[in-house]
């Protein structure tokens, strides 16, 4: 696995980023980091979803022309992920000219191989969804993601001959899906049975024409999944898909469409298949249902305007276990920001540094303490198999121990209490090499604060790392 792609989904540009779409897109630049870190070659792609009628609708009601909207908000993604530091390789957006072209050749392939076929339809379209409902998947009459009653279409398009043999092998054979829940959703749809999928929408203008049918544009969710084969169009790129290990990062409510639809649509037309499905939960705030009615929704650049970036990120990652749904509780936030930033982490590297300054204790010429040793061992060993398994809280809290443990060892050794100045920087030293290895522990989640860390160990000199908000 020398060799990696991270992918998340790319986000509507019907309106701007919040704390959701940063959520998943801030896991895989700490994924990407970390796996850098393990000497890894990743290739990390993000970007915007932009056709269809939501978006269409959304530019009319704002009074301007579609690709004046997705100009606008495309940009606003791009500049929340660079105020967050996370560093993609590539932003795709779906109305890029080689996305477009890779988008035909991949219909004209179904075409080709009779793959496909056009039909009259009636469904229930939620438009918030872009996506077809049937009645079992209705609460109460209503799309039980957006509360709204779907809309009754009628037209004709092209749907895709669904294999559902073909799936079950796939997920059998060779994608991984995570965590155990999503892979139990999925087995249970291809066991209720699932009828062939349209690819194509006859009343939505707003996207990409058909190669073969000028009345017709590429249904949205088509579109947008073939992101993940265009990337930057580049030949390097396609050895990312064909050679590396591909990891897509998503929401459950995205699902059926990338666990089965996606890959049915790869193997039939000869492309590799995505090796891993990573799918985390949904979100409330409070304890309620993020809503632009509700007034709850969270952007996460008045996140970072408040804490800082690295205070955004800690923030955000260690509310609950990546993969599961979640409550964040954003009136907590100071709380936690002071408790585990400002008094925890911070706190241990300004007393050490300053410890180390007042006894001039520069480097390590003393001999590790064994329970020292032992105890960043264990660490480090629980830290990078969390990681490799996408545990992101879980590599935190064991990041939070050591920093518990070198608080307690602060005060049982009380180096300020002792005679001897070579037993002072002896156990200074411990100490220093405590907080070398938080540095290392904390870089995929906290680049600039590790780098600062780093440079204060140089000088030993103390700088507030989280002022107390």
């Amino acid at each position: 696995m020398k060799k990696i792609l991270i992918t998340t989904p790319i986000y509507y540009v019907n309106d701007k980023p919040h704390i959701g779409h940063a959520y998943t897109t801030l896991a895989a630049d700490v994924l990407t980091r970390f796996f850098r870190e393990q000497g890894k070659d990743v290739f990390f792609l993000t970007g915007t979803d932009e056709h269809g009628a939501k978006v269409a609708e959304s530019a009319e009601k704002e009074g301007v022309a579609p690709e004046e909207l997705c100009d606008k908000n495309s940009k606003f993604f791009k500049e929340a992920w660079k105020n967050l530091n996370i560093e993609y390789d590539h932003f795709i957006r779906t109305t890029d000219k080689i996305h477009e072209q890779i988008v035909k050749e991949f219909l004209n392939k179904l075409k080709e191989k009779n793959l496909i076929y056009e039909k009259e339809y009636q469904g229930l379209y939620c438009t918030e969804c872009e996506k077809f409902l049937i009645e079992r998947e209705l609460k109460n009459g209503k799309c039980p993601d957006h509360k709204t009653k779907p809309k009754k279409v009628s037209e004709k398009n092209w749907f895709f001959k669904l294999n559902l043999k073909v799936v079950g092998k796939l997920l059998k054979k060779q994608l991984k899906i995570r965590p155990e829940r999503a892979k139990s959703e999925v087995l249970g749809l291809l066991k209720q049975g699932l009828d062939d999928f349209s690819i194509s929408r006859q009343k939505v203008k707003w996207g990409i024409e058909l190669p073969f049918d000028k009345n017709q544009t590429v249904y949205v969710w088509v579109d947008a999944l073939l992101n993940y084969i265009t990337g930057d169009g580049s030949d390097k790129f396609k050895e990312y898909w064909k050679d590396g290990y591909v990891i897509h990062l998503l929401a459950k409510d995205i699902l059926k469409f990338h666990a089965i639809y996606w890959p049915a649509m790869l193997k039939e037309t000869g492309h590799k298949i995505p090796d891993q499905e990573f799918i985390h939960g949904f979100f409330t705030i409070n304890g309620q249902k993020m809503s632009k009615t509700l007034g709850n929704v969270i952007d996460p650049n008045e996140i970072v305007k408040k804490f800082g970036v690295d205070g955004a990120r800690y923030l955000m990652l260690s509310q609950f276990p990546f993969g599961q749904d979640g409550d964040v509780k954003e009136s907590k936030f100071a709380e936690k920001y002071n408790a585990d930033l400002a008094n925890g982490l911070g706190n241990l590297v300004a007393r050490v540094l300053t410890l180390a300054t007042k006894s001039k204790t520069q480097s390590a010429n003393f001999k590790l303490d064994k329970t020292i040793s032992n105890r960043t061992k264990q660490v480090r060993d629980n830290y990078t198999e969390h990681m490799e398994d996408f545990k992101l809280f879980e590599a935190l809290e064991e990041i939070w121990k050591l920093i518990s443990f070198c608080d307690g060892y602060i005060e049982r050794e009380k180096p300020w209490k002792q005679t001897r100045v070579t037993k002072i920087q002896e156990t200074i030293t411990n100490l220093l090499y405590c907080i070398s290895e938080i540095a290392n522990l904390i870089k995929p989640f906290l680049p600039d604060t590790s780098e600062e860390i780093k440079k204060q160990l140089r000088i030993n000199k103390s700088k507030v790392l989280f002022p107390r908000i």
